[in-house]
């Protein structure tokens, strides 16, 4: 079966049993206490809750996921940080046995998977959870797979660490897991019988996850039960490609071996990380990331750097990523056609971060070299430095010191945090001499611009689209200045559009209304927040009419009238993928 005919196979089973079969959401989620999509539930967190939903309690989809608490193990059979995740989910409507019972009749029938291949994990009870709480054993789990004819010996218990799954942010629905693993070798390692799934020795493979949410767990770890119980399954598209097609790893799939083809050399995890990486970068790019020093931009540019890294121990040429990029699209352009489409786009990311990063880095490892021989070692300081000037990641400044044998400090991790805490200290120290002026006019002024960044953000996601994030501003008494997530130079009419809807709502005096409310509420609301902050219990959250709502420490005007006239006075690129303008306010309207 070709990955294709797998993942219809899948929904097309639960279709018929009355699942409405949802889309892919994107990779990049409405909660801004995560970076990523890591789960299928994700899109459907509030239907756990009580709010109905739009597409009946039963719902099947493949959605697109992306993990970066893989990374470091890429390169290994299984881990990746792309991946596609098939999941059923009920809520409110059947709990375990249904699932259990659609699990694995879909294995053993549809897939053809043999019985005597699959071992079952459970929850087997958490008596000393940190919330202090007892959580009990999953026993009714064990009975369902003992009579669809699991022997007790394939079944095993595990504690919260393995079989209890959530929240996924900082909050939310949570629960009991089963899990079904597949037996690769059908051979114990030297542990003999204690050869169990969870084994580090390789021989089994977590398939499918079912999770059944019982609880909703708060901010601060305490679990209460759900008023309705449901159903969150979750099982990689991938892995399962790998258990049909018989391969030894998810890189011998049809998912990846085209891609691999094109990549020469010996080395097979430089291979691995580089088919990895490229493809989640393609992925990152077409929904809108774009290579950065924060967030999800940051983890772009890891990925695209880390590949570069790989490539250059493969002896591969310059501008090697292109090709594997097309090569992605062809991939999956029936699944999704958006790859192609956007084609242009992403290559030109992926080719100018290329560039960029082969004219730093020669001049960023000489730079960083000869600051070692002073200390003999690489510390965390040294890192940052490197990182804050060069935009080299921790990680590969790591992997190019220990490739020439030169040591790495045992606490280069929290030397790194210290120094970025440091620069943060400095950095904000800053702003807020330049904000805060000398006196109430200064004030008055810089308070005006400031509201005029909300306006000026919402307006530039209404024209352009809601891939437009704020990078990063600054305000003088004069002028503001506004970093934004955006790949192309914004044309005269473009301007003219931002330019025009900024002034409409000055024109228009609305309200600026400030409202302070739990982070959760906020959040539900609909109020952005794209700084990823640990946000306290309670935020302030600043609400222009019904035209723009945002997290913000403020301060704001009151009303939009008092601005005058909004005025771009200069578009420019600020970095790969990040815009800036330049606007002033003028008195009057």
């Amino acid at each position: 079966m070709t990955s294709d005919k797998i993942r219809r196979t899948f929904l097309l089973y639960f279709e018929k049993r009355g699942h409405k079969i949802v889309p892919s959401s994107s990779i990049l989620p409405p909660d801004p206490t995560v970076l990523f999509t890591t789960a299928g539930m994700q899109q459907f967190k509030e239907y756990y809750l009580g709010k109905p939903s739009p597409y009946g309690n039963r719902v099947a989809s493949c959605q697109k996921c992306f993990r970066t608490s893989d990374i470091e193990e890429v390169g290994d059979t299984n881990h990746l940080t792309f991946l596609e995740m098939l999941g059923n989910f009920s809520f409110g409507d059947y709990f375990k046995k249904e699932s259990i019972e659609f699990a694995l009749e879909l294995l053993t029938k549809e897939y053809r998977i043999p019985t005597n291949k699959l071992w079952i994990t459970y929850f087997k009870g958490d008596p000393s959870a940190d919330s202090g709480q007892v959580v009990p054993e999953d026993k009714e789990s064990q009975g369902i797979w003992q009579k669809l004819g699991i022997p007790g010996e394939k079944m095993f218990g595990f504690d919260k660490k393995d079989n209890f799954w959530g929240p996924t942010g900082a909050e939310g629905p949570c629960g009991p897991t089963t899990e079904i693993h597949y037996d690769l070798t059908g051979k114990p390692c030297e542990l003999g019988k204690e050869c169990i799934p969870n084994c580090a020795c390789g021989r089994f493979i977590e398939l499918w996850n079912l999770v059944f949410n019982e609880y909703y767990q708060n901010r601060e770890g305490k679990l209460t039960p759900l008023e309705q119980e449901g159903v969150d399954t979750g099982m990689g598209l991938e892995r399962l490609v790998m258990v049909i097609q018989d391969k030894p790893s998810v890189f011998g799939t049809d998912l990846f071996e085209p891609i691999l083809k094109g990549i020469p050399g010996q080395d097979e995890r430089a291979r691995r990380i580089i088919a990895d990486h490229i493809k989640g970068s393609v992925f990152l790019i077409s929904e809108g990331v774009l290579p950065s020093n924060v967030e999800q931009g940051y983890i772009l540019r890891r990925l695209i750097r880390r590949a570069i890294r790989y490539g250059k121990i493969l002896n591969l040429s310059q501008n090697f990523l292109i090709p594997f990029a097309k090569q992605i699209g062809e991939i999956y352009k029936d699944i999704y056609p958006e790859l192609k489409s956007r084609e242009a786009d992403i290559l030109t990311v992926i080719q100018n971060e290329e560039e960029k990063f082969e004219k730093t880095l020669e001049v960023g490892i000489r730079e960083t070299i000869s600051e070692i021989t002073k200390t003999g070692q690489l510390t965390g300081d040294i890192a940052f430095n490197l990182y804050e000037s060069y935009g080299v990641p921790l990680e590969i400044s790591k992997e190019i010191t220990t490739g020439k044998g030169i040591k790495v400090s045992d606490m280069i991790e929290i030397e790194f945090r210290k120094a970025k805490e440091k620069h943060q200290e400095v950095s904000r120290a800053g702003a807020e001499k330049k904000f805060g002026g000398i006196g109430k006019e200064v004030n008055y002024e810089a308070t005006k611009l400031h509201t005029a960044t909300h306006l000026l953000h919402q307006a530039l996601r209404e024209s352009l689209g809601t891939h437009v994030k704020q990078m990063g501003s600054d305000i003088t008494l004069q002028r503001l200045r506004f970093d934004f997530s955006h790949s192309q130079k914004l044309t005269n009419e473009e301007i003219k559009k931002v330019e025009e809807s900024v002034n409409q709502k000055i024109k228009e005096d609305l309200r600026v209304e400030k409202k302070e409310m739990p982070y959760s509420e906020a959040f539900q609301s609909g109020a952005l927040a794209f700084f990823k902050e640990k946000y306290p219990k309670v935020v302030t959250v600043y609400s222009i009419g019904k035209f723009s709502k945002e997290i913000c420490g403020g301060p704001h005007v009151t009303r939009t009238g008092e601005l005058g006239k909004f005025k771009i006075i200069k578009e420019e690129s600020s970095g790969a993928g990040v815009r800036r303008i330049r606007a002033i306010l003028e008195s009057g309207v």
